[in-house]
């Protein structure tokens, strides 16, 4: 069982609250707040999403390489990890 299923309800919990940090600087902007306060909205939602990334890669590490039953699984999950990698620091 994939580890995004496993913790599937708290994963979900963390993407409910970016949404609703999204939706704050959404109302921050519609109400004209200061830039600074829209700044610092930002740099959580940063934050939040950082820490999710870092989640669900270390879930895939553990789950897909170094758990994995066979050396062809491992590559598979490891080649996966790299393709999302070099996608995220684009």
């Amino acid at each position: 069982m994939a580890h995004t299923t496993i913790y599937k309800e708290a994963l979900l919990a963390r993407v409910r609250r970016l949404k609703g940090q999204f939706e704050g600087v959404e109302r921050a902007l519609e109400a004209e707040a200061e830039c600074a306060e829209v700044l610092r909205q930002l740099a959580s939602i940063r934050g939040a999403l950082a820490g999710l990334t870092s989640e669900i890669m270390e879930g895939h590490v553990r789950g897909h390489i170094l758990a994995a039953d066979t050396e062809e699984d491992r590559s598979k999950g490891a080649e996966e990890l790299i393709q999302v990698i070099r996608t995220y620091m684009k």
